[in-house]
């Protein structure tokens, strides 16, 4: 065999070998609800593909699931929960190694009804459901408390519970339940408190469809979470740079119009 023949072969060897390895790429595993969390994670998948991330969206319809796989180290991260719902679970779960790494947006909270077409209609005794989980049932009797239906115990308590009501004019019943209930129960009550991404799944524009919803100083902003030991990891802080992009800003206000916020 001659030289150049034989030097033509290890070359095309040496690059069949180094391919695979030129072409594979950082893969990471985030744990979402559908809307808008996963939506917007698969616009950027393209970006990160660009960057050398393969990123893979598991998509739960509850809000314990991601943060469980995040600590079992089931997902990289998730990006679903806001930094109140954080430290909720920070002082619930054992082995909490989750860490926020970017606030992506905000989803302001907001009060439907199918009974009453305003808030002046709200009958004395009405029933108001609440989400269960104690982030956003604070959070959901805020802004009850900020529309003048109750009075709370502490105005910014953002942990408050219906035992903090100090005051119901009106004498209403809170049923709480599970949060991506609420849509559908909603003929069944008189005010119910859904969290957008419920809200926007079951078809509710919560611009248009709400009796009133949380002004944009909201501090409930949405999270990319990622673990204690791959936060400060490549393929996170990529991930990071692309939902805080200028294009997915742009994303965010095409598609949901208002009812999905940018916090960047």
């Amino acid at each position: 065999m001659s030289t150049p023949i034989r030097r033509f072969l290890i070359a095309a060897l040496f690059t069949l070998v180094l391919a695979p390895a030129a072409q594979a790429a950082d893969k990471l595993v985030i744990a979402a609800t559908p809307v808008p969390h996963a939506e917007i994670l698969e616009f950027v998948k393209p970006i990160l593909a660009k960057e050398g991330v393969a990123l893979e969206v598991k998509v739960f319809t509850d809000y314990v699931q991601p943060a469980v796989q995040t600590n079992e180290k089931r997902v990289d991260g998730n990006y679903y929960l806001h930094q109140p719902f954080l430290d909720e679970l920070k002082k619930k779960q054992k082995n909490d190694i989750q860490v926020a790494v970017a606030k992506v947006h905000v989803e302001p909270f907001a009060a439907y009804s199918s009974k009453h077409k305003s808030l002046a209609e709200l009958p004395a005794g009405a029933t108001v459901a609440l989400p269960n989980d104690p982030s956003n049932s604070g959070r959901a009797l805020l802004l009850l408390a900020k529309q003048g239906l109750i009075t709370l115990k502490g105005a910014d308590n953002i942990s408050a519970t219906t035992k903090d009501i100090v005051a119901n004019p009106k004498k209403l019943k809170f049923r709480e339940l599970e949060a991506a209930t609420l849509p559908r129960i909603l003929n069944q009550v008189d005010l119910a408190l859904i969290n957008t991404n419920y809200a926007i799944a079951a078809k509710l524009n919560p611009l248009k469809d709400s009796l009133f919803i949380e002004d944009a100083r909201s501090p409930y902003a949405n999270l990319l979470v990622a673990r204690t030991d791959n936060v400060d990891s490549p393929a996170i802080k990529k991930l990071a740079a692309a939902l805080t992009s200028p294009e997915v800003k742009q994303f965010i206000a095409d598609k949901y119009q208002g009812a999905v916020v940018p916090a960047f």
